[in-house]
């Protein structure tokens, strides 16, 4: 079951490049988010380039000035919209930095029903705070998580808040220039690399191409487990880093279901059947991996940071019934789960599993990935 990919075809659109000039791409056609339909939006697409153009120009030119702050700014970010693996990029510096240092998650709360500045606490909600810093406190309580769509507002505010912070995290902040990072990690999906994108609302990118250069390090994310070297070297010569700039690949590793509300881990066995609920940007990667450890699964795709009512819970359950197999589980994200925990006294007895990611990184290169992390914020001035 599940959805069954349609054949691959490609269509060459004339393009802005780093300055503006007209190149050729290939575009992807295939991908969710490149329908052909799309296509017609090319207009749009081209105002939209020279909107992002000239605010970038402001910004390089100093017409606009970004703010510095005395404590190390880790950016987590990318040039499109969704679906590069940044929540699961974030929650892996968090584990990684924890214990050396006094850690902070700044995000901007997407489709939270709040506005403002907002910290995490132990009686918020995915709605006061938006799900994926709610699914960040959830798993590191320890760690400070504050929401705030104006980070050069926030940043303060959080400070005031957290004195004692030493470093903090900038959750999909790559395009915000009005906070200058000191360290900045742009995501890109091996499966829809920016160097084959274009502008919203015909394809995916937020920002211009050329903004890869702002970058420090970049990370290629959802490779295949086995990446030959010649494909790393390939994708390489595609990305074409600048000489300041370091490049890593990664992949992406499934943990073991557990129960989402009183966490038992669940074993997959191949003959369980699986409905899959899903309300993330590009669930992809998650449907491959069901169909290589599952009989069969059936999907329920919600769109993007989707709110879950009562509604579409009973609607899920009876969707499950009608699966015939008395072995059967539903499993979600770890993103979706913190929308669906509002309904915890439903779930307790329910086999509802969340599968837990993490990136993994590839070439044997993550202990070098942690060191320049770790060695940034240890240089940092302020920090010696």
């Amino acid at each position: 079951m599940g959805i069954r990919s349609g054949a691959s075809f490609w269509r060459a659109l004339p393009i802005p490049g780093n300055e503006l000039s007209l190149q050729v791409v290939m575009i992807n056609l295939n991908y969710p988010l490149l329908k052909p339909v799309r296509i017609l939006l090319l207009p749009f697409s081209l105002i939209y380039g020279l909107i992002v153009y000239i605010r970038n120009w402001l910004f390089d030119k100093k017409f606009i000035q970004s703010a510095s702050f005395n404590l190390p700014l880790i950016c987590v970010g990318n040039l499109t919209v969704g679906g590069t693996g940044k929540s699961p990029m974030v929650e892996f510096l968090i584990e990684h930095l924890k214990d050396q240092f006094k850690v902070a998650v700044l995000s901007r709360g997407y489709k939270r029903k709040t506005r403002g500045y907002a910290l995490a606490t132990g009686t918020t909600n995915a709605l006061e705070i938006g799900d994926e810093p709610m699914q960040f406190f959830k798993k590191f309580p320890e760690v400070t998580v504050a929401v705030g769509e104006e980070r050069i507002v926030a940043i303060p505010q959080l400070l005031h808040d957290k004195p004692d912070t030493q470093v903090i995290i900038l959750d999909d902040a790559f395009q915000h220039r009005w906070v200058k990072a000191g360290y900045n990690i742009l995501l890109t999906d091996v499966n829809n690399l920016f160097t084959r994108d274009w502008f919203l609302p015909t394809g995916d990118l937020r920002d211009q191409k050329k903004s890869y250069l702002r970058a420090d390090l970049i990370v290629i994310t959802k490779c295949p487990p086995d990446l030959s070297l010649a494909e790393k070297f390939r994708l390489m010569k595609e990305i074409n880093p600048a000489a300041h700039q370091k490049l890593f690949f990664s992949a992406i590793r499934y943990g073991d279901p557990y129960q989402i509300i009183h966490k038992k881990k669940y074993v997959p066995q191949a003959e369980t059947e699986v409905l899959l609920i899903t309300g993330i940007a590009n669930p992809a990667p998650l449907k491959k991996h069901l169909e290589e450890t599952f009989k069969e699964y059936d999907e329920m795709a919600y769109s993007d940071h989707h709110i879950f009512s009562i509604d579409d819970l009973n609607y899920i359950l009876k969707r499950f019934q009608q699966i015939p197999s008395q072995q059967k589980i539903m499993i979600t994200t770890e993103k979706d789960a913190v929308r669906l925990l509002k309904f915890s006294h439903q779930l307790q007895e329910l086999p509802l599993y969340v599968i837990p990611i993490r990136p993994v990184f590839l070439f044997h290169e993550e202990s070098e990935f942690t060191r320049i992390i770790t060695t940034f914020i240890q240089d940092f001035p302020d920090q010696a």
